[in-house]
């Protein structure tokens, strides 16, 4: 199939703008909980989760947009907002829509030269930063923004302060400047994470958002409803978390936020949300966490039994039969013996999860089906506002990345590249027509660079980027993201990123996971303080990764193969630019800082 298209469930009016959920939802139920605050406790040993309600956070926004106001911020000027995912980045985010301005976000672990070329090329006239650190960084690349007026530091009052502020700006001028956005303004600036250069500022409106999400909701009642909870531990800056946040207070659904990842365990259960959102990595993390703790307990062989009955009974769902007898009750035996245990790590009462950002692969949607907890695996990009395809609770296929959300066409082009439209499709890049000229076509369809295939049933799968794509110097064409998610899968793998382009094979560098290591280091009977450069070449090292990439290359053609692989000296991080703020590998940085390490794999 080349083409398929879900009419809409939802279209968005001409006056219509994000902020209208916020004011409906205090009218028609103002007592509901829209959002769980933490709260340090008095005497400052804990914190707890305060309840929010409809009513409570509409007037907080109003307070909060009254004080921007009052601080001279006019319609669709731009205000920026670098803070971790906490409650008053959503507060702060829906007072800059309710003051008709554009939100601009700037991830927390932005550096300086990233954060000035943000606020530089979006013009903004004003920054809410989180920290004194933030603060600093910004006040360091100020004389190189003359638009730049006011800068409030949220650990410092700055949202009390804008408050305080307010009380001499009317309330009706909130509702003069909410009433004024049109479906058709500019709501926000998300600047990609620049894995293929400097970054771009996408521009959303608010029919964008407004569309994708209204849509998104009525397919995904089990997730988006008001009995339904989510914390959010995903930076806010990234348009997938961004796009759960306003499809929480569509549907009257209740969310925390989780500013650090270090207590995202203990929050996990004490909030026990019924949904979470993440990417991948953290997926994989979980599993391999899990595998590796069940091997050094001495259960390894109940773990690899638990996890093959897991993935079993998954593929069997997707048969006509089911699950026959004997493997419902393996299932049921492995339930109480480790699934359970797997499902209280999250809470308790998870039992959805939504995926995306990268590929998720079949092998882990399997086996988080099989162990009670689904992984609903979405695709889009910032340029779809970002959602445009998702598998449902009543139409899943794993492996793939569901059907288009309804109001969106997917077109396959002739050499395989997605094509997107729908009202999601967003408006260009900021600044720069040349890049929204190649984005775009003429005729409304967005270029998404992906590589991909429909079904029979409309099911998309991504098989690759098109900047990504290995051609050999024997020409064969070579995607990696095959490869790199199955290596992946072994506990003590934390990155692969896979080489060849005009070399004679294909081979691959490869990271260990720093976490994993200490227990590996045990069982081989090596010292505690073994570091990862010590162990390169190491004879025993180089077996488990080995036995990795065998399994790897069972998955794909002799000459797709990886026939070299080095270990590298340390695991890719944000800090060190090999990762972006949402996980994904920056390939042009891996290239270029271990060029010698590639050299090296073709000089023989």
């Amino acid at each position: 199939m080349r083409e398929f298209s879900v009419p809409p469930i939802v279209t968005v009016g001409d006056a219509a703008n994000l902020t209208d959920p916020v004011w409906k939802n205090a009218e028609v139920a103002p007592d509901a909980v829209q959002f769980a605050r933490s709260t340090p406790t008095a005497d400052g040993t804990g914190a707890v989760w305060v309840d929010v309600t409809c009513l409570q956070f509409r007037d907080e926004v109003a307070a909060v947009a009254r004080g921007l106001i009052a601080a001279g911020i006019q319609p669709g000027e731009r205000v920026a907002l670098m803070s971790r995912t906490r409650y008053e980045w959503t507060l702060l985010d829906y007072a800059i829509w309710a003051a008709g301005a554009v939100t601009v976000p700037i991830y927390e672990t932005s550096s300086a030269e990233q954060a000035a070329w943000i606020l530089s090329d979006s013009g903004a006239v004003a920054v809410v930063v989180e920290t004194a650190d933030h603060a600093a960084l910004v006040a360091g690349v100020r004389d190189r923004l003359p638009e730049l007026n006011q800068v409030w530091q949220i650990d410092l009052g700055g949202v009390d302060e804008l408050v305080t502020a307010g009380a001499a700006v009317e309330l009706t001028e909130v509702e003069q400047r909410r009433g004024a956005i049109r479906s058709a303004d500019l709501a926000t600036i998300i600047y990609t994470s620049g894995t293929t250069g400097r970054p771009k500022g996408c521009m959303l409106t608010h029919r964008n958002m407004y569309a994708d999400i209204a849509n998104a909701v009525p397919v995904l009642p089990n997730l988006f409803n008001a009995g339904a909870a989510t914390l959010l531990f995903l930076p806010l800056a990234h348009a997938f978390a961004r796009l759960i946040q306003i499809g929480v207070v569509q549907a009257r659904a209740t969310m925390a936020h989780c500013a650090d990842t270090k207590n995202l365990v203990a929050e996990l259960q004490e909030f026990k949300p019924t949904f979470v959102l993440s990417v991948p990595r953290v997926f994989e993390k979980v599993y391999n966490a899990a595998k590796q703790k069940a091997e050094a307990d001495g259960k390894g062989g109940i773990f690899a039994r638990a996890e093959h009955v897991a993935i079993a009974y998954s593929e069997a769902l997707e048969t006509s039969r089911g699950p026959g007898l004997a493997l419902r009750a393996q299932h049921a035996v492995f339930d109480r013996l480790v699934y359970r245990k797997l499902r209280a790590a999250l809470g308790g009462r998870c039992r959805d999860a939504i995926s995306g950002g990268a590929p998720l692969g079949a092998r882990l949607g399997h086996f988080f089906r099989g162990i009670g907890v689904t992984i609903l695996e979405g695709y889009g990009l910032t340029e779809t506002s970002p959602a445009a395809a998702a598998n449902l609770p009543t139409a899943t296929r794993i492996g793939t990345v569901g059907r288009p959300l309804p109001g969106v066409t997917v077109r396959i082009d002739d050499d395989g590249e997605i094509l997107i439209a729908g009202d999601l499709v967003f408006q260009g890049y900021w600044h720069n027509e040349a890049a929204t000229a190649e984005t775009i076509r003429p005729d409304g369809w967005l270029c998404t660079g992906d590589l991909g295939q429909l079904d029979n049933d409309g099911y998309l799968s991504i098989t690759g980027r098109k900047k990504e794509l290995i051609v050999t110097a024997g020409g064969k064409n070579v995607a990696p993201a095959v490869l790199e998610d199955l290596v992946r899968a072994h506990p003590l793998i934390s990155q692969c990123v896979v080489v060849g382009d005009r070399q004679p094979f294909i081979a691959a560098l490869v990271t260990v996971d720093e976490e994993a290591l200490p227990r590996w280091l045990e069982s081989a009977d090596l010292p505690p303080d073994t570091r990862v450069e010590e162990l390169r070449e190491h004879e025993g090292l180089r077996k488990e990764i080995q036995s990795a990439i065998d399994t790897a290359n069972q998955a794909v053609s002799k000459a797709e193969a990886i026939k070299v692989f080095k270990v590298l000296p340390r695991d890719f991080t944000e800090d060190t630019g090999e990762l972006t703020p949402s996980l994904k590998v920056k390939r042009q940085v891996v290239h270029k800082t271990y060029a010698a390490e590639i050299a090296d794999i073709y000089r023989g």
